[in-house]
C-alpha cells in the first residue's frame, strides 16, 4: 500500500482503539431493503460520542504520537467533526489540542469542541482559509498537526470501520461511503480491497464539492470552487493526496447527489430509521435511494458518518422534505368575494381530511379582479394524490387554484 499503508496498519489500529471508541451497530433498514431491492444495512457512525466516524482516526493519531509529541500539544483544521473527535480524545489522554475552525462552523460544533477543554478558533469562509491559519499557528507555537483525512494513522483509524463490518456483515457484498477530504473511504479500501478484494466499494460527494471525482479523472486535480451545501462535513476543495493515490487504485465508482436528494435522505433516515443524520452523514442514503448505484439485489452497507447537527438547520431540512414528498403544500386560490366563500373553502378542505397549517386573505393587495379575493392556504397532506385530490375539489367549486 502506499507509503507504507496496509492493512497491518488498519489492524495495529483497532487494537489500540479497543475501549476508546464505540463498536457501532450494522442494522438493517427493511424499509430501505423494500424500496431499493437490495439488503441494505447502516453502519451507524453517528453513535460515536461525538456524533461521528473522526474519533477512530483522531484517537489513533493521539496513540501514536511519542511522549515528547504529545506534551507539544497538537493542531488541526476542521470543519467541525473532527475538531470535536480531536478534543475529545485529547483531552482523555491529556494533551492540549487548538482547534481552528470555519467562521462559518455551526454553532453546535463549536460549543461541543470547546466543551472538551479545546482552544477553538474561527478563521476563515471555508476549511482550506482554515487550514492554512492552522498551519501558521503549528510554525508559531510548535505544535505537532493531526490533519482530518491526509496522515496514514487517521486513514488507518478510519478504516477499523471496514473490520468492524466485515464481522457484523460477513455476507457483504457491497458498501457505500462518504467522500469529502477521502480519509475515511481510504481507510476502508484499505482494508477491505485486501481482505476481500470482490466486494464493491463505492464513494458517494455532494455534486457542489465533487473533489475526489475530478481528482481520479486528471493527474493534477483542480481545486474545487464549491459553494454551498447541506453537507458542509465533506465540503473541502482539495482531497488528499496519499487519500487520493489510494481511490484512483481501489475505488469501483464514485457518484454525485445533488442538495434535494441529500435533503430527502436526512428526512427519510429520521423518518424511517429514527436516526439523525448531518448533510455529509446522509449522502450514502441519498444515493442508495435515488438509484445511482447497482446495487439491486445485493447486500450492501451505508456507513452513516456523523449526526452533527444544527437543530435550526434540522428544522429547515424536514419543511423542505416534506414540501417535496406533497406532504405540505401551499395554494393560491382566487375566489369570489362574497359572504361565506371562506367557510366553504376550509369546509371542502376539512371533508378532505387535510390540515390547515396557515391561512391568509386578501382583497385588496393581491391584484385580483374587483369582487375578487386571493386565498393562500397552506396545508398538510399525505402526499402528491392527496395534493392532487385537494386541488381538484377547489376547481369543482369554481375556485382558480395555483399551487406554489
Amino acid at each position: 500500500m502506499t507509503m507504507g499503508l496496509g492493512l497491518a496498519d488498519v489492524q495495529a489500529a483497532r487494537q489500540r482503539l479497543e475501549g476508546r471508541v464505540v463498536a457501532t451497530p450494522c442494522s438493517e433498514s427493511f424499509r430501505l431493503s423494500r424500496e431499493v431491492g437490495a439488503t441494505v444495512r447502516l453502519k451507524l457512525e453517528n453513535l460515536q460520542l461525538t456524533g461521528s466516524f473522526k474519533e477512530r482516526g483522531a484517537a489513533n493519531k493521539l496513540l501514536a504520537l511519542s511522549d515528547v509529541e504529545r506534551r507539544a500539544g497538537v493542531i488541526a483544521a476542521s470543519a467541525g467533526n473532527h475538531a470535536q473527535a480531536l478534543a475529545y480524545h485529547a483531552e482523555r489522554l491529556g494533551v492540549a489540542a487548538t482547534l481552528v475552525m470555519p467562521e462559518y462552523t455551526p454553532l453546535v460544533k463549536v460549543m461541543a469542541t470547546r466543551r472538551f477543554g479545546a482552544e477553538v478558533v474561527l478563521h476563515g469562509a471555508g476549511y482550506d482559509d482554515a487550514a492554512a491559519f492552522a498551519a501558521e499557528l503549528k510554525r508559531e507555537r510548535g505544535l505537532i498537526p493531526v490533519h482530518p483525512f491526509d496522515d496514514p494513522d487517521v486513514i488507518a483509524g478510519q478504516g477499523t470501520i471496514a473490520l468492524e463490518l466485515l464481522e457484523q456483515f460477513p455476507d457483504m457484498e457491497a458498501v457505500i461511503v462518504p467522500i469529502g477530504g477521502g480519509g475515511l473511504v481510504a481507510g476502508m479500501l484499505t482494508a477491505l480491497k485486501e481482505l476481500r478484494p470482490e466486494i464493491f466499494v463505492y464513494g458517494v460527494e455532494s455534486a457542489t464539492y465533487p473533489g475526489m471525482k475530478r481528482a481520479l479523472e486528471t493527474e493534477s486535480p483542480p481545486a474545487i470552487l464549491g459553494g454551498k451545501t447541506i453537507a458542509d462535513g465533506i465540503a473541502v476543495r482539495h482531497v488528499g493526496e496519499l487519500c487520493r493515490d489510494i481511490v484512483r487504485r481501489l475505488i469501483d465508482d464514485v457518484v454525485l447527489v445533488d442538495e434535494e436528494e441529500i435533503a430527502d435522505a436526512m428526512v427519510r433516515l429520521l423518518e424511517g430509521e429514527k436516526t439523525v443524520a448531518e448533510g455529509a452523514g446522509a449522502v450514502g442514503i441519498a444515493a442508495l435511494l435515488h438509484q445511482h448505484l447497482p446495487i439491486a439485489g445485493r447486500k450492501v452497507a451505508v456507513v452513516v458518518s456523523g449526526g452533527n447537527i444544527d437543530v435550526n438547520l434540522l428544522s429547515r431540512v424536514i419543511e423542505r422534505g416534506l414540501v417535496k414528498t406533497g406532504r405540505l403544500v401551499r395554494f393560491r386560490i382566487t375566489v369570489p368575494d362574497v359572504i361565506g366563500v371562506l367557510a366553504r373553502l376550509t369546509a371542502a378542505v376539512a371533508d378532505l381530511r387535510a390540515n390547515v397549517l396557515e391561512i391568509e386573505h386578501d382583497r385588496a393587495f393581491s391584484g385580483v379582479e374587483l369582487g375578487e379575493s386571493l386565498i393562500e392556504l397552506v396545508l398538510e397532506t399525505r402526499g402528491p394524490e392527496h395534493v392532487e385530490q385537494v386541488a381538484e375539489r377547489l376547481g369543482q367549486l369554481g375556485y382558480r387554484v395555483e399551487r406554489r
